[in-house]
């Protein structure tokens, strides 16, 4: 895809709006660097969900200042929690938390503010920034969102990352193309994080490793766990050990996956700062359409992805070596069933394996 590298308007504050979830706020990070090297001089702020803050800024770390390591890519983090807003909509604390925000926002009077999300919550919290410019897709997720946009843009693209770059693109003259634009995507690099997982791992006697990731957001999306176990004890034979990781609730789905590992597979649990620092020493990512698998291809670590019912032509690993099994058996579907999709349960474990050998072929021997 092409697109312009030149600034045509002059946007001296910039807000981003993508408040959620994982895997979509590392799709947006491409989009983001891509609008900081058009407007070098800009003021970049991001509002985000609270509980995914880490993917921009390390715990500890100024929400708002200088970018550095700790928060590379924009100058002012702002946070919002929703969800638990939601529940006590009226209580002093909500109240208190909405206005410190409403305030902050307003505050640092952005000029232009862009929808990378496309939900109505987070179309209007673009319009209430105060921004003159509210840039968002033409048809968004969801269709309402647009009522609130200034500047309507017909997103273009496959893949969801390609979809948030053009609309990036909108912000810019298109006088100048780029043939090949950079995707990189900007972690937060905490030492402190990075030291611990070290640790954890010397601990641990594990040198080379791969990362398994179990668990998805639903059940339709998530490869049977002793599945993950069975290839963990493959992938033990090649002198790679692996690392379960796994979030809240999922704590049954990796003991299952330990106990068919047979000792090859070890659960390990951690932060998102801690998750970035140990994805980038890893060999390998194997994993459903998750934000952990979309965080290793971020980093461009190689990733395996066993995908279902969510069609990987759209959210599928990029800008990384990846290889994807999928089904013919598959449909593409969001809803969220808690049944394991029939295509899914298709691929089975000797694929897996040959799939992963591919990857890592000649990878353990550089």
């Amino acid at each position: 895809m092409s697109l312009a590298s030149v600034p045509g308007k002059k946007i001296e504050r910039l807000l981003i709006v993508r408040l959620s979830a994982m895997g979509d706020v590392i799709h947006t990070l491409p989009a983001v660097r891509f609008l900081r090297q058009a407007f070098p001089q800009a003021f970049v702020g991001w509002l985000i969900e609270e509980r995914w803050a880490e993917l921009l800024c390390a715990p500890g770390t100024a929400r708002r200042g200088s970018r550095c390591s700790l928060r590379p890519l924009v100058d002012e983090v702002h946070t919002v929690r929703l969800k638990a807003w939601g529940k006590s909509p009226f209580s002093i604390s909500t109240l208190q938390g909405v206005a410190t925000i409403w305030n902050d926002v307003r505050d640092a009077r952005y000029d232009t503010a862009v929808d990378l999300q496309g939900a109505m919550r987070s179309a209007v919290l673009a319009r209430w920034s105060g921004a003159r410019a509210i840039y968002g897709a033409a048809e968004p997720r969801e269709a309402p969102a647009s009522l609130w946009y200034t500047r309507k843009v017909v997103a273009g693209g496959r893949h969801v990352v390609e979809q948030n770059l053009s609309v990036a693109a909108a912000l810019v003259e298109r006088s100048s193309r780029l043939s090949s634009p950079d995707i990189s995507c900007d972690f937060p690099r905490d030492p402190q994080a990075e030291a611990n997982v070290g640790e954890r791992l010397a601990l641990s006697g594990i040198g080379d490793f791969a990362i398994l990731n179990p668990g998805a957001g639903w059940g339709a999306k998530r490869w049977p766990a002793v599945r993950y176990g069975e290839v963990a004890r493959e992938l033990a034979k090649l002198g790679l050990r692996s690392i379960l990781n796994y979030g809240p609730g999922e704590e049954e789905l990796v003991r299952t996956t330990e106990a068919a590992g047979g000792g090859a597979a070890q659960a390990m649990n951690c932060s998102i700062t801690e998750l970035i620092a140990l994805t980038r020493r890893a060999r390998l990512f194997i994993g459903g359409d998750t934000g952990p698998l979309h965080l290793a291809a971020g980093l461009r670590i190689p990733v395996l992805a066993i995908y279902g019912p969510t069609d990987p032509t759209r959210n599928g690993p990029y800008g990384t070596r990846s290889i994807v099994l999928r089904s013919a058996e598959s449909v593409t579907s969001h809803s969220r069933r808690a049944a394991a999709d029939d295509g899914l349960l298709a691929i089975g474990v000797e694929a897996v394996i040959a799939a992963a050998g591919r990857l890592l072929d000649g990878d353990l021997r550089g």
